[in-house]
């Protein structure tokens, strides 16, 4: 549950053994106290650029943690919303300032700290325009918070699937753009190449002019170096998304990120979630359903996300379809590499050739109407039973069961990935 960050006890009883060793936040004295900080510290290989805050710059900041400043709640912890000065750390009047996203970290034990220290050693060192910006942190006792740029428009899986209005057209087609130049950035252009591991519609951000971001660090992985082709890891994501190989082997590599980019791909242009219960047997994962119909045209156009009633790109479309199924390939090896996705996608967002005017897509709109009157309306009564329910997405695929709060309250501003909610 969200709330004040004070008074939760610390019960390290995780699964994943830490990077390095977490020091007991029991203290018995303030010099053991300052001891632990500055261990915790030494772990840290953060950028000079990164702010310090203490937590009671980031608990006035955020007045006090109160509901009011909720922004969303995850298994990293709960965001909040806050106000500090432009170019220090000190809290000032809400409205004024920096708006930022406070992300305080569950007392869950070690691999929350895991994640923690992943996700300020990648962003301190990490600088791009699609990628959210890491102001700073915070480390005082047992308390872990991380400072990022606030993002006022959310996250891509709000709009695509929690929104009454459908995302448009070439709105879409622009965060698939920024998200591929982000992910080209760690695999291609970066110091140190890195794997994301966690790419999805919850962890791609967006500005107030839908101009993409990936956030959430915690599973991110140094790619391999030397004449070695993959790293080997505990399997961890979120059902849906993950590469069929990496799911099997363990071997993690840049492809793997590819293919969970295919399937976000695939969700923007059908508006539907990689996995969904509710769809009908044969429907519930989406890569399996869509693939018979990526490369037939007749098929293809069944595709399409219904709610956007022909204002999409018959050219752009078919496009993006072909480039999903290319991220999608089964054999990694086959699956482009990002910098190639971003060159395939740069047009996509200008084609004006709409299918609303297309007398093929009229014809074809007219058939699947006249086999299905309701067809239209199930697609909003389904997505009005997700918006109930939520989605049952699981970040650790190792875990078999677990129970934890929904994943987000009402402003459903993940700053963080859901943890397993114990739902089939």
């Amino acid at each position: 549950m969200c709330g004040s960050t004070e008074n939760k006890s610390t019960n390290d009883t995780s699964r994943d053994q830490p990077v390095a060793p977490v020091v007991s936040s029991t203290t018995t004295s303030n010099a053991e106290s300052n001891s632990s900080t500055s261990k915790l510290e030494e772990e840290l290989k953060v950028a000079s650029r990164l702010r310090k805050f203490s937590f009671n710059d980031l608990k006035m900041a955020t007045r006090n943690f109160r509901p009011e400043s909720l922004l969303g709640e995850g298994g990293f912890g709960c965001v909040f919303k806050g106000w500090i000065e432009e170019n220090g750390t000190a809290p000032v009047k809400p409205g004024t300032g920096l708006t930022v996203a406070v992300k305080t970290l569950n007392h869950d034990g070690l691999q929350g700290h895991k994640e923690w220290l992943a996700e300020v050693n990648f962003l301190g060192d990490l600088i791009h325009p699609n990628l959210v910006k890491l102001i700073g942190y915070c480390i005082e006792d047992d308390q872990r918070l991380l400072v990022y740029e606030f993002m006022p428009r959310g996250s891509l899986e709000n709009h695509l699937f929690r929104r009454a209005l459908p995302l448009p057209w070439a709105i879409r087609m622009k965060i698939a753009l920024g998200a591929a130049k982000g992910l080209a950035f760690l695999h291609e252009e970066a110091e140190r190449p890195v794997i994301y591991r966690d790419f999805k519609t919850s962890n791609i951000l967006l500005d107030a002019e839908y101009n993409a971001k990936l956030s959430d660090f915690g599973l991110a992985k140094d790619g391999p170096e030397g004449d070695k082709t993959h790293v080997s890891t505990r399997v961890m994501g979120t059902y849906g998304y993950a590469a069929p190989e990496y799911v099997m082997t363990g071997h993690l590599t840049s492809r793997s990120d590819v293919y969970s980019f295919g399937v976000v791909l695939l969700e923007m242009l059908t508006g539907r979630r990689s996995m969904d219960k509710n769809r009908p047997n044969g429907e519930h994962n989406l890569v399996e359903w869509a693939r018979p119909h990526l490369g037939e045209r007749r098929r293809f156009y069944r595709l399409i996300d219904p709610r956007l009633e022909g204002h999409f790109s018959i050219k752009g479309a078919q496009k993006a379809a072909q480039l999903a199924a290319h991220c999608l390939s089964r054999d990694p090896k086959v699956r482009p590499l990002m910098s190639e996705v971003v060159e395939a996608l740069k047009p996509l967002p200008n084609l004006k050739d709409m299918a609303s005017s297309s007398y093929y897509f009229q014809t074809m709109q007219a058939e699947r109407i006249g086999s299905s009157p309701n067809a239209r309306n199930g697609v909003r009564t389904q997505q009005g039973i997700l918006s109930r329910n939520g989605h049952q997405q699981q970040r650790s695929l190792s875990i078999p069961n677990g129970s934890h709060a929904s994943p987000y309250h009402q402003n459903q501003y993940p700053y963080q990935s859901p943890r397993p909610n114990g739902k089939p």
